[in-house]
């Protein structure tokens, strides 16, 4: 397994994630045990990320069941140290688990209520990795575009936000801080802020990358290597359909777009069915699997620090964790760049 460092500090963090999505919706919690047994005790996958709003699509009496799985997992584990567990708050209208008051906020009591409560639930004293899972202030994420500026937006500033995770770190509930689904301008502000206040430097930005949405590579590309803060790529193969098995209508028993729709406009349009048609050919020509390409791709890139997988079954697990460890041919990168010259970024 390969490792990287974490933004600027020196905590090395494996290439590959095991994301926690699922968990609670679509794997129960012996299932979730098996996953999370497998990645760590037999592939050395030491970073495990989820969030207080999960499993997703969310709901009210869903919410906080993924922490739960991955609590009841770790209670009785000696190795808490030797583990990296990132998880998220939300600013969203959808909370079961805090009272949120009268609306979401990402100000210092919903800050803290949601420490509290994922600490809780993950029955851990502390997270490795705390994350604004998206921004309060109403911009562009989950793959919008055309930003159209509010001068009425009464947000709770970055600047708020980031004293509250101040108080975390100092009292010992949070050991780094990130963001996630972030903007160049919100990142650049997270390490100005950091900087002229003397508060905690954001070491990740968690936001989507994929073969057919590289739109990260427009201005957070660089921020991520010159300021030395990470990606952590969600979706890395857009909810499977990197893999092909949505090509052509197919709906495989189990299958996320089978099972809801939800976000099947971004990750799925009619218009990248035939760019997702190129890759899984691109595969066969090397004989390798289509999502073993689609991760190793983002894997590889010199912005990213780790690819956050998901998977529903043991054997789709092993694929994504191979998938880290597999170096591209200079060919095989020259031949995913023609494709993309052709029909840039079809998802968003």
């Amino acid at each position: 397994m390969k490792y990287r460092k974490s933004g600027k500090t020196e905590v090395e963090v494996p290439n590959i994630c095991l994301g926690t999505m699922t968990w609670g919706q679509q794997n129960t919690e012996a299932e979730a045990h098996e996953q999370l047994s497998y990645a760590v005790e037999e592939r050395g996958i030491t970073f495990i990320d989820t969030a207080e709003i999960y499993p997703i699509p969310p709901t009210g009496e869903l919410q906080g069941n993924t922490e739960k799985y991955l609590g009841s997992w770790l209670k009785d584990r000696t190795d808490r140290e030797k583990l990296f567990i990132a998880s998220k708050v939300s600013p969203a209208g959808l909370i079961s688990t805090r009272d949120i008051g009268d609306r979401p906020r990402l100000d210092k009591k919903s800050i803290v209520d949601a420490i509290d409560g994922t600490l809780k639930r993950l029955q851990t004293d502390y997270v490795d990795l705390y994350q604004i899972h998206w921004p309060e202030r109403k911009t562009n994420f989950f793959g919008a575009r055309n930003y159209v500026h509010n001068e009425a937006d009464d947000s709770t500033t970055i600047l708020e936000t980031l004293e509250a995770l101040d108080c975390l770190v100092k009292e010992g509930k949070v050991r780094h801080v990130g963001v996630s689904n972030e903007t160049p301008w919100g990142v650049n502000e997270y390490l100005r802020l950091a900087r002229e206040e003397n508060l905690p430097r954001i070491v990740s930005i968690q936001n989507q990358y994929s073969l057919t949405n590289r739109t990260f590579e427009i201005g957070l590309s660089e921020i991520a290597i010159k300021e030395q803060v990470g990606l952590l790529a969600y979706s890395a193969l857009n909810m499977g359909v990197l893999t092909g098995k949505y090509l052509d209508g197919a709906k495989p028993a189990g299958a996320r777009f089978t099972e809801t729709m939800r976000n099947s406009e971004r990750y799925n349009p009619p218009q990248a069915e035939s760019v997702v048609r190129k890759y899984v050919e691109l595969a066969k020509k090397y004989d390798i699997s289509p999502a073993e390409i689609a991760l190793a791709f983002v894997a590889a890139q010199r912005f990213a620090t780790s690819v956050i997988i998901g998977a529903t079954n043991l054997n789709q697990l092993k694929s994504c964790i191979d998938a880290g460890e597999l170096e591209l041919s200079p060919e095989l990168l020259e031949d995913i760049q023609a494709i993309y010259a052709e029909c840039p970024d079809p998802t968003v």
